[in-house]
């Protein structure tokens, strides 16, 4: 049995019995390019995260889910720990503002390259990788050369776009996955595009919504909305029988609102379904875990809660005693943890050499540095 996974409870029946296999879509892309619905959608998902501004450090801690952000960074920031060594060309897919730019650096990696749809978010990124935003502690530069990208990518052949970058170490998707289920054209270009440019033996992590959760909680509710203080999620009338096809996996959306964070539309993704098209992309299931569940274990770690202490989601263990209030709790058992492998060849080395991409991107991006992608590439 894989580390941390167990069939009993990936494989559930939440969404219909997993099938073995799906078939290669017959219209390939094209369907998706043409679908302006799909486009309107991931505007609005990009309009979103465009308009948030950067908090001050003090609006930080005023936000009332300040102690699961704290919880996501840390989930984030182990992960990263596990999997990232010295060295490796790492790809960001949907890196938002550079939240997770920190904890690379201290992975000592070699080469990023990070793509968001949103460009005030690739902005800001910039800004905060150049260490020139007033809002932020850090002035140190980052060790690490980088490369930014605006486009969708979960629409773009990023295999063209990345062809001199490319092969990566490790791929990450930190809580975007999702935006990629609204049709099976862009969940397979999504999952085609990690596969295309991970090196063999290359790791894939990343964090999204629990899908059984989700639909758990919407089938022990009354109506076709829940939630708590913090968060709620509402399903429109199409699904008021609270049933879903397994034959049609894709484009299950809801409307997902957590308090100074998103408020955007978003789609179920049946993992069970998701563990089965990665198979298709040569992308093997390492581990999926529940926060929940992650929590639970890493926890038991020293090392871990020493992270825990210092990133003071459950309090610092002094004078600081805040932790976690139960709403935000319950919205961390929303979502779980991934962790794939590409299947390895013969004959190919297992990780690239350290250092040998610091001729690439850049040390300080400026505006024009960014690079804008066609979606129809």
């Amino acid at each position: 049995m894989k580390r941390g996974y167990k069939e009993s409870s990936s494989q559930s029946t939440s969404l219909g019995q997993p099938q073995s296999r799906f078939k290669h879509n017959p219209e390939g892309d094209a369907g998706f390019l043409d679908d302006e619905s799909t486009k309107i959608f991931a505007r609005k998902v990009a309009d979103h995260y465009s308009a948030r501004t950067n908090q001050t450090l003090e609006e930080r801690e005023a936000s009332p889910i300040i102690h699961l952000k704290k919880l996501n960074n840390w989930i984030k920031s182990v992960l990263i720990q596990l999997y990232a060594r010295p060295g490796d060309a790492v790809l960001d897919l949907a890196c938002g503002k550079g939240g997770d730019l920190i904890k690379w650096d201290k992975a000592k990696i070699g080469y990023y390259v990070g793509i968001d749809i949103a460009d005030g978010s690739i902005e800001d990124c910039r800004t905060r990788y150049n260490g020139d935003a007033d809002h932020h502690q850090r002035r140190k530069k980052f060790s690490f050369p980088a490369c930014l990208m605006c486009g969708d990518c979960f629409e773009a052949r990023l295999d063209k776009v990345l062809a001199e970058d490319a092969p990566f170490d490790i791929c990450s998707c930190q809580f975007a996955m999702h935006y990629s289920w609204s049709t099976e054209a862009r969940a397979r270009r999504a999952l085609a595009n990690v596969s295309a440019l991970l090196r063999p033996g290359g790791t894939f992590i990343g964090t999204m919504p629990d899908a059984n959760v989700i639909i758990k909680k919407l089938r022990q509710a009354e109506g076709l909305a829940f939630g708590n203080s913090v968060y709620w999620i509402r399903f429109d009338e199409e699904f008021s029988e609270k049933k879903f096809k397994s034959s049609n996996p894709f484009g299950i959306k809801y409307k997902f609102h957590l308090e100074d964070a998103v408020d955007c539309p978003e789609w179920i993704v049946p993992f069970h379904v998701f563990k089965s098209l990665a198979e298709e992309y040569d992308l093997d299931l390492i581990f999926v875990k529940n926060s929940h569940d992650f929590v639970h274990e890493y926890m038991k770690k020293p090392e871990y809660i020493e992270l825990m202490r210092r990133l003071g989601a459950l309090g610092d263990g002094n004078l600081d005693q805040s932790t976690l209030t139960p709403d935000e709790w319950e919205v961390a058992y929303l979502y779980l943890s991934f962790v794939l492998k590409k299947r390895g060849q013969k004959g190919q080395p297992d990780r690239m050499q350290p250092n040998t991409r610091r001729d690439m991107g850049k040390m300080q991006i400026s505006k024009e540095d960014i690079v804008y992608i066609n979606g129809k590439l």
